[in-house]
């Protein structure tokens, strides 16, 4: 297996958009009003660079936190909506999938946004290859805590329990469970918190693809392997806390991109 780093793009701006891009990935923005360099990043790339494109998939982690759909009321999680309504209205796809942040997004988000929620895994034809989409958390089998916390948390009864609380409370919940999640994940080996290269393999197997994109990690690269005497790849998408990127696909193949500061 070899694993190439991502390139940095010169320039990531299309202008006016005389090009015309295919599909653009994304994940791990982790939006939050507290995070406006963030924010000030993925408002530019929404007017700047995704109208060009076909579609835009949002592989999870969209928010830093998503606690229901009455959160859409929140001022900053309206103006997200909003400027992901006006790139739909310019004909631009767009696909969401939960991530181990937002697994709450549901159908009033998707109603407001006109984004189609798609469900993990997900297997799309890109430009004639099948192509495995994932947030990948489901990948990183070895952190047995944190595998252990996603089956309580997507469990139907716990979501409901969850949601049944009043909003503010739910709000602040979701911080005390982030800080502890900050706190526990800077005492393991960063290769707990990585995929797990059987588990990787294994989704290949499983899905009968030859190319599989996720994000999670927030360690971006491009990993060449073999699998079954298949030549294959994957993908990891960068997270947006420094300067953000997407990955760029059509029938020539994927790019990833970092954008400008």
């Amino acid at each position: 297996m070899t694993s190439e780093p991502a390139p940095k793009a010169a320039k990531s701006s299309l202008g006016r958009h005389a090009e015309r891009l295919g599909s653009l990935f994304i994940s791990d923005l982790h939006l939050t009003a507290e995070r406006p360099g963030a924010n000030a990043r993925f408002f530019r790339f929404l007017i700047e660079t995704a109208p060009a494109a076909e579609a835009l998939y949002i592989l999870g982690d969209f928010f830093e936190a998503w606690v229901g759909d009455d959160a859409l009321t929140d001022p900053f999680h309206a103006q997200v909506v909003a400027a992901l309504q006006r790139l739909v209205s310019h004909g631009v796809r767009l696909y969401v999938m939960h991530g181990n942040r937002d697994f709450l997004l549901a159908e009033d988000f998707c109603r407001a946004s006109g984004a189609t929620l798609l469900t993990e895994p997900h297997v799309v034809n890109l430009f004639d290859r099948p192509t495995l989409l994932l947030h990948g958390d489901v990948l990183c089998t070895d952190d047995l805590d944190y595998q252990q916390f996603r089956r309580l948390v997507r469990d139907p009864a716990w979501q409901a329990s969850f949601l049944a609380r009043p909003l503010p409370e739910r709000v602040a919940l979701a911080r005390e469970l982030r800080a502890r999640s900050e706190q526990v994940k800077g005492n393991k080996r960063p290769e707990i918190t990585d995929a797990n290269p059987d588990a990787v393999l294994n989704a290949f197997r499983q899905y009968g693809v030859q190319r599989m994109i996720h994000g999670h990690t927030h360690r971006p690269a491009h990993h060449r392997l073999m699998v079954d005497d298949r030549s294959c790849e994957r993908w990891v998408l960068p997270d947006w806390y420094d300067t953000g990127g997407y990955l760029s696909c059509g029938d020539d193949g994927c790019v990833l991109v970092y954008l400008e500061p």
